[in-house]
């Protein structure tokens, strides 16, 4: 498991209107145990999209990567994890939404 320090969001554009819903990239800067298998000893980040849509969100490709040399990593998200980062996104997505 790993635990989220600082992120950044920002909303992409459709300039041409083919996709449906909103999408924001978030950038996760991530910490990870030493025992965990992600860790590598370099500053991590997880990539990701989040979607809203018709009411609904959800996340869509998210890949890990070594921040310094953007060198994507071969590991997947797990369930939990992936659930865990969806809420992250609502959450702190609501927060930048109202100020807060």
């Amino acid at each position: 498991m790993f635990s989220i320090r600082e992120y950044t969001v920002e909303k992409l554009q459709d300039p041409f209107g083919m996709l449906s819903g909103e999408r924001y990239e978030f950038h996760l800067y991530i910490d990870v145990d030493e025992e965990d298998e992600l860790y590598t000893g370099s500053d991590l980040g997880l990539r990701t999209l989040y979607i809203i849509k018709d009411g609904e969100s959800s996340i869509s490709q998210p890949y890990f990567y070594e921040i310094s040399t953007n060198k994507v990593l071969d590991f997947e998200l797990e369930d939990d994890e992936a659930d865990e980062v969806q809420t992250f996104c609502s959450k702190h997505l609501e927060a930048e939404s109202t100020g807060e």
